[in-house]
């Protein structure tokens, strides 16, 4: 998001705006505001809900990080290693003599 941008937007995002930034519909933004992954304020008892401007772009930095980190791992020596243990989803294995 430009400068510019940021200051016509003021500190508080409609859910409208929201979508428009992250490019989704805005059922989705309403899904992570109900979930509490993006946090979001009411204005009223039942009014429509704002999205601090700088909340949102936290919760991308982190989802950002999120993904960079998974795909590290993924690439990582041990990535196709599932199991460390001796325990799978079916119960303990069982060792060999």
């Amino acid at each position: 998001m430009s400068t510019s941008e940021a200051g016509e937007l003021g500190r508080f995002l409609s859910v409208a705006d929201a979508a428009q930034i992250l490019e989704v519909d805005s059922t989705t933004i309403i899904g992570l505001i109900s979930t509490g992954e993006l946090p979001a304020i009411r204005v009223g008892d039942a009014g429509p809900w704002r999205i601090e401007r700088t909340q949102l772009e936290f919760w991308i930095d982190f989802r950002l990080e999120e993904t960079r980190r998974s795909a590290l791992w993924h690439q990582g020596e041990f990535a196709d290693v599932t199991d460390f243990s001796n325990v799978t989803s079916l119960g303990p294995r069982r060792l060999l003599p």
